[in-house]
């Protein structure tokens, strides 16, 4: 018997060794003087048993069927034993086994397949999320073994705005300075430059010997306008952890089901659908409607801006030194008068060489050891 039921049942008893009125006794049971009356002639004819639920222990009408609960544990153990239960779900209904996430959890354990998964931390304060869209976006790389083995280790590299959830993420080799060019130029590409960046404190961000002087990517940043935010713990940055968490589980495993082995194949499919369908899923609307993004203007090339930027010294030979060589200026520049002056030598993603506005040629010279 439930609690409910012995309450029931005592108020029963009571009635029958005339201490209460069945009147007194629905009061007491809070029930309408109808149902007293039914549950004092169920108690009369069949005694404690007729108080008991008539459905109690009864298969429901909804129950899976045998075969259908052996079929759905057999495929999640197949294909499915490390997914969580919402995406294990997700999974089989795309297989026409259709059941909810508790249903699921429920069937693994009656199998001692489940196991409950506890995490623990230290209290931190919750900082409230942006207002609107661009004005912060939150960037990380996930160092991971994506590819399960199939492939090489790498980093996918992820963009994630503080205010609506909208994600941008790229496969990159290593967490380098050009992979980080590489995907802020497509996220402004796509939607314009944010008000701010918040990073952690990698060297591609910070100078640890020289915290004054900016890196490569802090140039490049403060050319565009763009604040960059440098985070002191990876909670601080909390969302873009929590979206690797959501990469290492979702991706990780439409990947495995695809065979994908190789950062191609990956960047494909995320640029083709997983990346719409988890924008789609998981963003949120911004607490107020401006868009904060500042649009990229007609005359700004972003592939100068988001590069290698360093000053070099024009040698009498109209010669400069890059990389271990030595590079020559074309002669078509010298009416420029560039020996023993300092100039701007820039290093695009396509690995084209430029001085100032004009291309360095001719890498004719021995190089450096």
């Amino acid at each position: 018997m439930s609690a409910q039921e012995r309450i029931r049942l005592d108020a029963m008893k009571r009635i029958e060794r005339k201490e209460l009125t069945v009147t007194a006794a629905a009061q007491l049971i809070d029930l309408s003087l109808r149902q007293t009356r039914r549950l004092w002639k169920r108690f009369k004819a069949d005694g404690d048993a007729g108080l008991v639920h008539r459905l109690r222990s009864r298969v429901g009408n909804r129950r899976l069927g045998d075969a259908d609960r052996q079929r759905i544990v057999k495929r999640h153990q197949e294909s499915y034993a490390d997914f969580g239960p919402t995406l294990a779900c997700e999974k089989l209904a795309g297989e026409g086994l259709v059941l909810s996430p508790n249903t699921l959890t429920a069937l693994l354990k009656e199998r001692g397949l489940w196991q409950r998964r506890r995490r623990r931390g230290k209290h931190r304060q919750r900082r409230q999320r942006r207002a609107c869209f661009g004005s912060m976006v939150q960037m990380d790389g996930s160092h991971h073994d994506w590819f399960e083995g199939r492939g090489p280790w790498c980093v996918l590299m992820v963009m994630i705005d503080d205010a609506t959830n909208q994600t941008l993420a790229r496969f990159f080799p290593a967490e380098t300075t050009a992979a980080a060019f590489d995907v802020v130029r497509r996220w402004a590409e796509r939607r314009g430059l944010p008000r701010s960046l918040y990073v952690d404190r990698h060297a591609i961000y910070r100078d640890e010997d020289h915290p004054g002087r900016p890196t490569q990517f802090g140039r490049a940043m403060k050319e565009l306008g763009v604040e960059l935010i440098l985070a002191h713990s990876p909670q601080a940055k909390g969302r873009v952890e929590r979206r690797h968490a959501v990469f290492q589980d979702r991706l990780v495993k439409e990947m495995r089901l695809r065979g994908i082995g190789d950062l191609a194949a990956a960047n494909a499919l995320l640029e083709h659908s997983f990346l719409a369908e988890l924008n789609a899923r998981l963003a949120v609307q911004a607490a107020r409607a401006p868009d904060l993004h500042r649009p990229v203007g007609a005359g700004l090339a972003l592939e100068r801006v988001l590069c290698v930027v360093e000053e070099r010294v024009v040698g009498h030979d109209w010669c400069v030194r890059w990389r271990g060589r030595w590079l020559q200026v074309e002669a078509r520049h010298a009416s420029l008068n560039l020996p023993r002056r300092r100039v701007t030598v820039r290093e695009l993603a396509s690995g084209v060489l430029l001085l100032a506005d004009g291309q360095l040629c001719g890498l004719v010279m021995q190089p450096v050891a």
